[in-house]
């Protein structure tokens, strides 16, 4: 799915403009961002190196050049390295940024789609992107992980949603349909993965989401 049926830029110029749209960020603000993306990196190349069980806390201290105490001051589990990234605000930005009498779903649709099409132009993106939906196949630990974070990022779709609609954060339909959502979204992940990376990870997305358009049937 085109990022905009108008736009001629790419995924990624369109999620750079929304990046540099955001309000400045202090010197701190920078530095912590600077260390998470340290302790990532460290992460993936360690791992990859000799996988995720020898791969210790200390040795991703060491790797990103911090204490461990700051790798769980970031991080506060070894599996929260790989299942958050800095994408959220930006994220939330471009939702935010949709014509309010969109559907919630369509919303959130280009939104995705931006962001997967983002990723896979850049290289260093995209592999980052398939380590990571690699690690949840694979590794019980961060599949199971998994529910702690997305109902973190549950909480803060929900409330976006329901701020563009006029409605409670607490409403419980908005709260369905943004696990609803966020549910089918971590099933394309794993198949995705499950299948070698050969399918088109956006076709996958837009099949899911339109199961919700069809009612969810069979």
């Amino acid at each position: 799915m085109a990022a905009s049926p108008r736009s001629t830029k790419s995924p990624a110029q369109i999620l750079s403009e929304f990046v540099e749209a955001q309000p400045a960020m202090g010197l701190r603000e920078r530095k912590k961002i600077a260390t998470r993306v340290a302790i990532r990196r460290s992460t993936y190349r360690l791992i990859a190196e000799q996988g995720w069980d020898a791969t210790t806390i200390e040795q991703i201290a060491a790797g990103a050049e911090v204490s461990p105490s700051t790798v769980f001051r970031y991080f506060p589990a070894k599996e929260d390295i790989v299942l958050t990234d800095e994408y959220d605000p930006i994220m939330l930005a471009v939702l935010g940024s949709r014509p309010l009498d969109e559907p919630p779903l369509e919303s959130i649709r280009y939104v995705m789609v931006i962001a997967l099409n983002a990723m896979m132009e850049v290289p260093d993106e995209r592999a980052e992107m398939i380590q990571r939906t690699k690690l949840m196949v694979e590794v019980p630990a961060i599949r199971a992980h998994m529910t702690e974070t997305m109902s973190a990022t549950s909480r803060l779709l929900a409330g976006a949603l329901a701020e563009r609609g006029g409605r409670a954060a607490d409403d419980l339909e908005v709260r369905i349909f943004t696990a609803a959502v966020l549910g089918a979204l971590r099933e394309v992940t794993i198949v995705w993965g499950e299948g070698g990376f050969e399918e088109d990870v956006v076709g996958l997305v837009n099949r899911a989401l339109d199961m919700f358009t069809q009612g969810l049937t069979l």
